[in-house]
């Protein structure tokens, strides 16, 4: 039998890009854990898999050729996944092309703003007014970008795709973000067709108990915070 996937993850947005994937695709992983908040993302063996100290990442036992492959950064998971299993990722280019803009639209934009309106609006040690508004306000266009895209089509790129699998977990948490959704009224009739799949569910669902409030811990946040080159 083939060996399962291996999941380097913690329960986050960018984590669950992968969770959600492979609860998808139905196929068999293994969830290895890396703590962020303790520092577990610099251990010497998950920087042989992720250079970049980020998860998540996985092995495929099973890569091209019947060899192990590892592969980090999420948006190379997903095509990687979509491409080998055929599924949620088309294989038309026009298509193709469709769901990559708006992967990449999410990896480029979407993420990174977001994570900084939660950083200045939850984790900055002083309430920076300045970053507070720049980033709020960005993730407040980038959600109207999806509300204007979405007006007439159920998903990202048309099919449910990968495009929809890297967004969602980052409008999960709009509260923090300071957005409302019913502001957004196509964003949020598309955020509950996709929260209400199954695989979504199970596949935020994947760690959640070892979620903690790094908010409220400063050894986390020094971590996490105030990284540099090693």
């Amino acid at each position: 039998m083939t060996k399962p996937i291996e999941l380097y993850y913690w329960p986050t947005p960018n984590g669950w890009k992968i969770s959600i994937m492979l609860e998808e695709l139905g196929v068999p992983y293994e969830v290895k854990y890396v703590n962020i908040g303790k520092g577990e993302q610099f251990e010497p063996d998950f920087l042989k898999i992720s250079p970049n100290n980020r998860m998540p990442a996985i092995i495929d036992p099973d890569g091209p050729g019947g060899e192990p492959i590892s592969i980090f950064e999420s948006g190379a998971i997903l095509q990687y996944l979509g491409r080998k299993y055929g599924k949620l990722y088309p294989a038309d280019e026009r298509a193709r092309v469709e769901v990559d803009q708006w992967l990449f639209w999410q990896i480029g934009g979407l993420g990174p703003m977001a994570g900084q309106a939660h950083h200045f609006r939850q984790y900055a040690p002083e309430k920076i007014e300045y970053g507070i508004n720049r980033y709020t306000n960005e993730v407040n266009r980038l959600y109207g970008v999806m509300n204007k895209r979405l007006a007439d089509r159920d998903y990202l790129a048309g099919d449910y795709s990968i495009a929809d699998i890297a967004s969602i977990g980052w409008v999960v948490p709009h509260k923090n973000q300071g957005q409302d959704l019913d502001d957004f009224p196509n964003l949020k009739a598309w955020f509950e067709r996709v929260m209400a799949r199954p695989a979504v569910e199970r596949g935020i669902a994947v760690g959640q108990e070892k979620r903690s409030n790094i908010a409220q811990d400063d050894d986390a946040k020094k971590v996490l915070f105030g990284q540099k080159a090693r």
